[in-house]
């Protein structure tokens, strides 16, 4: 899953940028409006970390521009705790959740992954698809007989993508834009490698190819 974070207060994003890279996600940082803007519309994101008080274009200018333009990703905006005025203007504007400033990593954590669960209609808190289960705290999955699998970084966000998505033909281009970052060295056999480092930890029917068009993990999901 990749996030856009757009938070201008340096020692803070660089504490959330820690936390969500540890957490899983691929991360891209924006610290001011219009730039954050600018990617919001034009990248792939799973979800947007959004700080109302922001330099060159304020957070609600950036929330509305963003949903008068058709973007629909879900959204947690970040405001002073006292300000109820900015929670219900944002909210109003197209935010999906909020959270008041100061706050705690792991709430922000937990309201990030809840709100990536309802935008792919989960009801439950656990990722599973295909007799898999994917422990997104530990960042192992756990196997139809029991079994507890360690997954490296990219083999775990590469398979929390198939499995929000299984049954779906998805492009290389399409996994590599949602499993690695903006500024990351993207290869162009980067995917194919960690598919094929899943295939040999999960079993090589799980995920298949259609050549031409990408792969299909075979799951009817849960």
């Amino acid at each position: 899953m990749r996030v856009l974070l757009v938070e201008d207060d340096a020692a803070l994003s660089a504490n959330l940028l820690r936390a969500l890279s540890t957490a899983g996600y691929a991360v891209d940082l924006a610290e001011e409006g219009v730039h954050a803007e600018f990617l919001g519309r034009t990248e792939p994101y799973d979800a947007v970390v959004l700080d109302l008080g922001l330099p060159k274009r304020d957070g609600l200018t950036v929330l509305a521009d963003w949903r008068r333009g058709g973007v629909t990703t879900p959204i947690i905006i970040l405001t002073a705790r006292d300000s109820w005025q900015e929670r219900v203007d944002g909210l109003k504007a197209g935010a999906d959740d909020y959270l008041g400033k100061p706050f705690h990593t792991e709430e922000l954590l937990a309201r990030l992954q809840a709100l990536i669960r309802r935008a792919h209609d989960r009801a439950s808190p656990h990722l599973s698809a295909a007799g898999l289960t994917l422990d997104e705290e530990h960042q192992t999955v756990v196997t139809g007989d029991g079994t507890v699998l360690s997954l490296t970084g990219t083999e775990f966000r590469l398979l929390r993508y198939f499995m929000h998505h299984p049954g779906r033909v998805l492009s290389k281009s399409r996994l590599t834009e949602h499993v690695y970052e903006q500024e990351a060295d993207k290869e162009s056999n980067v995917i194919e490698v960690y598919v094929n480092r899943l295939r040999q930890k999960l079993g090589r029917d799980l995920i298949q190819t259609r050549r031409g068009q990408g792969y299909i993990f075979a799951g009817d999901g849960a």
